[in-house]
């Protein structure tokens, strides 16, 4: 995860018990767009807005809950999200393994423990440390476990972050891992998107909620302090700050044994970071980085991925490279680096993680994966390619501990392939530690890649999951699916909900890695920003008529399905393309561009998409504004709009106004608010399998 989306994601999916989130105001300068009539929908809590989202949830469940097809798919989505031979995830923390688990019986999970040897086991032992279901019912709270940071190295105290039904927003407290505990007058930050990090055992960085001007416009930290156990938060002592306008800033600690350093970053936008060392005197020296590169520093080396090209030390690194230098000479003032990956016009670096002497590369061909590993030895870069990796699939590798051991994680799944997780030492061939089993037959199945032209001749890849020897006869139920924005790609992977949900019953599958996304690297995404946006849509479309003109499909047993940004492309495929499809699966949507930048996180993604209150940006993105371009008079297919009422990253107001807005013009839309879940399916597996039981069944209703 690239660094920014990482503090974004501290913060990724009862009313009663949480404070209203808040909206700006539409400022003065923004009023050339007429009083919006359902600005009221914006009021998450409010009681008229609440009883308008009952009456459309009705609605829905009266449409696409009353069959026993419906019962029948949420009874085998449960099933699966229940599964007791899923794999069980772990991650070492000191002499252990944890893992959460979730289950019929712990819908919001337990935090477990075990050591490597009983997870070899079919069936290990595991020991409960904490039980969110029961710390839930204890304390009357809708309990959610966000994420823990152990104190290293003593690994015996954690910071645990809990967030009301699945919100961003969340609390932090002191937990003891020894005594199953937490702490008593121990560390605790109230409800907040906050950033923490261990300094040492009295000490941390905090970012949070410090009160006026302490958080960016977007409702991140803006500030950075240190705290000392037992002193008030308040009295926190401010370390670093950044400013209003910035996504966030914040401060942490790099604990690796030998090569403890302290830092600080401030992000001026989704796509740029500035980071800073911090002195034992707390003077911050920034380093002399392009703002738009991704830094990291791990032991002695400074590894920077470059999004532009970089002139340096005399020598020119291409965009979308991985570069090294000693950190410690690079302070000194050299400028000499070593080119560990450049990109090709078919391959990008999807990612990179350490172990204790190596760095594995995770790289795409064609948005297929390869993996190699890198040693650096008397200042050369040794690679080969990763021993027992696969050669089919995607795979991806990860450090298990990069402080002491060279050993590694390796998963590998694909389209039609569950998730097969392996164990290895660099150098030997992994050992297959658990499988999790087919949640659906594979076997009349195949999987196949297609380039599409787009409007500008760009090749645009896709990949279609179908059966096998399928007639092209323009008849099939098609589901297309994509993304295309914050350089995120879109891959191979296995998904027992859409097997069951769709593949199973005969519908075709399509994957399309259209630009704005990251299959190709910084340029395929920079190829769709801002006023280039409307080249991923181009590219989604295009993909449709590709699929419709080889008669996989025909516009009316096509239709498309998107979340998030997601959400976005598909609610344009909706005003902009609505004679290519047979309907329209709308979910946790940005769709008021107009007002996205004043609702909770949106001024965060003004790098993607400009600023709309600056009207020589709103020029152009009101062309990709769904909620401001649905009109009267057109035909719109069939469209199920899907949000959340705890989604405190993307308002829930941009789905319910344009239902509202669609609803009073006639259109044929429905709408379902879960009112946990965050930016997410839900909360616990029996929200997720409801949530997906309504997509799948509506699609199959509207497209067979």
């Amino acid at each position: 995860m690239k660094p920014i989306q990482l503090l974004l994601a501290i913060g990724l999916p009862l009313l009663s018990q949480t404070a209203p989130i808040q909206v700006k105001s539409m400022p003065e300068s923004a009023t050339a767009v007429p009083q919006d009539p359902y600005l009221w929908l914006e009021d998450v809590t409010g009681e008229k807005a609440l009883a308008w989202v009952k009456e459309r949830n009705l609605e829905s469940a009266q449409e696409l809950e009353g069959t026993s097809a419906y019962q029948a798919l949420q009874d085998g989505i449960l099933k699966i999200l229940d599964s007791e031979a899923k794999i069980p995830y772990i991650s070492k923390e000191g002499a252990y393994f944890y893992n959460l688990w979730r289950n019929a019986k712990h819908p919001r999970g337990l935090w477990r423990r075990t050591s490597l040897a009983e997870y070899r086991k079919p069936e290990p032992k595991w020991e409960v440390v904490l039980d969110i279901d029961a710390l839930g019912t204890a304390e009357k709270e809708s309990w959610v476990l966000h994420g823990t940071k152990f104190l290293k190295p003593g690994f015996t105290r954690c910071l645990i972050t809990l967030s009301r039904g699945g919100s961003d927003a969340a609390v932090v407290r002191e937990f003891d891992v020894t005594t199953k505990s937490f702490v008593k007058e121990g560390f605790q930050l109230p409800q907040a998107k906050s950033e923490v990090s261990w300094i040492d055992r009295d000490n941390l960085f905090v970012g949070t909620d410090f009160g006026p001007e302490s958080l960016t416009t977007s409702g991140y930290p803006r500030t950075a302090r240190r705290w000392t156990r037992g002193t008030p938060l308040s009295m926190a002592k401010q370390v670093f700050e950044g400013q209003v306008k910035d996504v966030a800033a914040g401060a942490y600690h790099d604990a690796t044994p030998g090569f403890e350093r302290d830092f600080a970053f401030r992000s001026p936008d989704y796509f740029t970071r500035q980071t800073f060392l911090l002195d034992k005197d707390g003077h911050a020296r920034k380093l002399d980085l392009p703002d738009d590169a991704e830094p990291s520093v791990c032991r002695q080396w400074l590894l920077v991925k470059l999004r532009t090209v970089w002139t340096v030390g005399g020598h020119t690194y291409a965009a979308g490279s991985l570069v090294a230098t000693d950190f410690d000479a690079f302070l000194a003032g050299e400028r000499v680096f070593t080119v560990l990956f450049e990109p090709t016009t078919t391959t990008s670096l999807e990612a990179y993680t350490w172990t204790r002497h190596h760095l594995i590369l995770n790289l795409l061909e064609d948005v297929k994966t390869r993996l190699y590993v890198l040693t650096p030895e008397k200042g050369v870069w040794k690679r080969a390619a990763l021993k027992g990796a696969p050669a089919i699939g995607t795979a991806s590798a990860w450090g298990v501990d990069p402080d002491h051991s060279d050993d590694y994680f390796l998963q590998v799944n694909g389209f039609l392939t569950p998730d097969t997780l392996y164990y290895g030492t660099l150098g030997k061939d992994p050992e297959k530690l658990k499988a999790s089993p087919s949640f659906f037959d594979t076997k009349r199945l195949e999987v196949s890649q297609h380039f599409a032209k787009s409007k500008d001749g760009t090749r645009i890849p896709y990949f279609q999951v179908s059966r096998k020897g399928l007639k092209l006869n323009g008849s099939h139920p098609t589901l297309l699916n994509g993304y295309g924005g914050f350089e995120v790609s879109m891959l191979s992977s296995y998904a027992g909900i859409r097997g069951l949900g769709w593949l199973d019953r005969g519908g075709v599958f399509i994957l399309a890695n259209i630009r704005g996304g990251g299959e190709y690297g910084p340029e395929w995404h920079g190829a769709a920003l801002k006023a280039n946006r409307h080249k991923a849509y181009e590219d989604f479309a295009a993909v449709a008529v590709d699929l419709i003109t080889r008669k996989v499909t025909s516009s009316q047993h096509l239709g498309c399905l998107g979340g998030s940004n997601g959400g976005l492309l598909v609610g344009n495929m909706l005003t902009q393309y609505p004679q290519l499809f047979g309907s329209i699966v709308c979910q946790v949507p940005l769709l008021d561009m107009k007002r996205y930048t004043h609702l909770l996180a949106g001024a965060s993604w003004e790098g993607e998409y400009g600023d709309p209150d600056k009207p020589e940006q709103w020029t152009y993105i009101k062309t990709f504004s769904p909620y401001q371009n649905v009109k009267a008079g057109v035909k719109y297919p069939p469209t199920l709009f899907m949000t959340t009422t705890r989604d405190d990253r993307v308002h829930p107001g941009h789905a319910r106004k344009m239902m509202a807005k669609m609803k009073d013009l006639g259109c044929d839309v429905r709408y379902f608010e879960n009112v946990e879940g965050g930016h997410g399916a839900g909360a616990d597996n029996h929200q997720s399998a409801h949530f997906w039981s309504l997509a799948y069944t509506f699609l199959w209703q509207t497209l067979n």
